[in-house]
């Protein structure tokens, strides 16, 4: 049974979030803030902030930028990942890849499922890593950020979790990067 092993340290990571959208301020950005709050909530960093418009070349311009980075360690996107002609996200950041990871939009969908049934197809969510960093796209809406992160995200970016998580593979991410 997946928990938390307390007699390990908790190592926070450095996470930047993007909010896509073309109205969208940091003054209204409900699901950035979501994720500023629960990520710091839980002793992580909050490494950068951006709002991009809904643009592919903009969005991957940003993640570029924060993969680059050596102090972000993940890279959480809010918004863009639906079906409408705006909705760009995924094919932003999945062209970024150097590994996908299939299981998080899987997952995600499924926990979706109990909470908005069939309306879950719509949702485009995706992760992966790039040059060692993860990266996670997540719905527009408050609620979803909410759920990726306290379902999913919170267990696997503590590397306390067991039987495994994600930090503890951060060192390796770059294995075969000259």
């Amino acid at each position: 049974m997946p928990k938390i092993d307390e007699s390990r340290p908790f190592l926070p990571v450095n996470i930047a979030v993007m909010t896509v959208s073309d109205t969208r301020t940091l003054a209204d950005d409900r699901s950035g803030d979501a994720l500023a709050e629960r990520l710091t909530g839980t002793g992580h960093r909050l490494g950068a902030r951006a709002i991009v418009k809904d643009d592919v070349a903009a969005i991957r311009a940003q993640v570029q930028a924060w993969i680059a980075d050596p102090e972000i360690d993940v890279v959480l996107t809010t918004g863009g990942t639906g079906v409408t002609g705006r909705d760009v996200t995924p094919e932003a950041v999945e062209a970024l890849f150097d590994k996908p990871i299939p299981g998080f939009g899987e997952l995600f969908r499924q926990l979706s499922y109990a909470k908005v049934g069939t309306s879950t197809i719509q949702s485009r969510a995706t992760g992966g890593v790039a040059n060692g960093t993860y990266i996670f796209a997540l719905p527009g809406s408050p609620s979803a950020c909410r759920d990726a992160w306290d379902d999913i995200l919170v267990f696997q970016l503590d590397n306390r979790h067991r039987p495994c998580n994600l930090v503890e593979l951060m060192p390796r991410l770059r294995e075969h990067q000259v």
